[in-house]
């Protein structure tokens, strides 16, 4: 027999449609402080004609900073991995 299928087992409660539409105008009246995006196309047009291509030294700099970034945030990742599955696992089976 399977088991938690008695309906007994569920503790599960269901909640009324009325009580779902007063959470939903609960939480459509409370302010986050969150906006919409502006839709406004001047302003992706302003932005468009300051925006210039970047020097060839500007944009080797960008590079090497990501790539500086991306190595040290792996880097990170490597260490914390090596020490949850090869370090740690030593460490708790000493004691």
């Amino acid at each position: 027999m399977s088991e938690g299928t008695d309906k007994t087992d569920k503790t599960e409660k269901k909640i009324s449609l009325k009580e779902k539409l007063d959470l939903k105008n609960k939480l459509d009246d409370m302010d986050l402080g969150v906006t919409m995006p502006s839709t406004n196309v001047n302003e992706y047009i302003r932005v468009l004609k300051l925006a210039r291509k970047p020097s060839r030294e500007e944009f080797t700099m960008i590079a090497k900073v990501s790539m500086a970034g991306i190595g040290l945030i792996g880097a990170m990742g490597f260490v914390i991995y090596a020490l949850l599955t090869e370090v740690l696992p030593r460490v708790v089976s000493q004691f």
